[in-house]
Formats: C-alpha cells, structure tokens, sequence
C-alpha cells in the first residue's frame, strides 16, 4: 500500500535536484518545472530573464510510507545551500531560490528543520529557504527531463552538477533505490 504525496522544491538548478532525488527510495517521479510566478505557462528561458517571478523547481511523487517528510526534506536542504538568498553559487537569480511550495503539513516539518539546523549552528549564516503554500506547477519543456542523465558531458553538468550528485550518492548511499 502507498501513500503518495508531492511537493515542489526549489534547490537552485533543477537538474541538479531532480538527478539527486530521482534516485530516492520511496520517490516515484521527480519532474523540472517552474512556481510561484505570474507568467501562466512560462518556458525556460522566460524563467531565465528573472522577471516572472518562477522559480526553478522539481515536482516530487513520493510514497511517505517508504520516505517520510522530514527525511525528504531533510536531504533537500542538503543538497543545496539554503543560506545563499536568491542563488545557488553562480546561478544568481530569484528563479534560483531556495524554496519549498507544500501543503501546511510539509511546511511545518520544514520549518521544525530550519530551526533544528540553526539551532546546531549548522551554516554560519541563516537558512533563507522560503516556505510558501501549494501552488501552480508549470512542467519545463521536455527537453529538461533526466538532462544531467542524458548530457553529462554538458560543461555545466560536469562541472557543477555531477559533483553534487557524486557526493549525494555517497552521503544517503543507503537511501538509493539502486545500492
């Protein structure tokens, strides 16, 4: 029996979330897109001007019977710096911003983390993930599905995004659909 929920996440690019939670136990589908905008159907390179309002989000199925809120989320903040304010490195933008679009339940769980995290001292600077209600979810043109999958000699994919999806790997080794 499951017990499928979702939720959008915004980790700065999202094929790096996407590559790195896809791989998840309990996560049945991880899918690109953009919230939290104006524009309605807004394409990837209307989100890139920075003035729609979007961010760069991940769309996650997953069965809270096999991963739970709070672990899902646990590694969503790991995997991204939830300190750096409308950015992700060099990715510099509103639509690279830490974010997390649940319901109230999800939402609660994520601020009970953040204050955890903050509590430890975890970063030397505040956790600026936003917490913001369910929300549209417009789906990025197909050609960003399973992107670091299907072009890891991209520059940007070699560069930035396989040394997170290394490092995930190794940190929830045991959490991998496929150990």
């Amino acid at each position: 029996m499951s017990d499928l929920h979702s939720i959008l996440l915004g980790a700065g690019c999202f094929w790096c979330a996407e590559a790195i939670l896809k791989d998840l136990q309990g996560v049945k589908s991880v899918q690109s897109g953009f919230a939290g905008g104006t524009l309605k159907n807004p394409s990837y390179k209307d989100v890139c001007t920075g003035t729609t309002g979007h961010a760069e989000v991940v769309k996650v199925v997953y069965d809270s019977q096999k991963i739970t809120d709070e672990d899902l989320l646990g590694i969503f903040f790991t995997i991204h710096d939830p300190t750096q304010l409308n950015r992700q490195g060099n990715d510099i933008g509103t639509q690279y911003r830490s974010v997390v679009f649940g319901n109230k339940t999800q939402q609660k769980v994520a601020q009970k983390l953040i204050q955890t995290f903050e509590s430890q001292k975890l970063w030397a600077a505040p956790v600026v993930t936003a917490l913001e209600d369910e929300t549209v979810f417009w789906p990025a043109d197909e050609s960003h599905e399973d992107y670091f999958a299907r072009n890891p000699e991209n520059q940007y994919c070699a560069a930035i995004v396989a040394p997170k999806v290394a490092k995930a790997r190794k940190m929830f080794r045991d959490r991998l659909k496929n150990r």
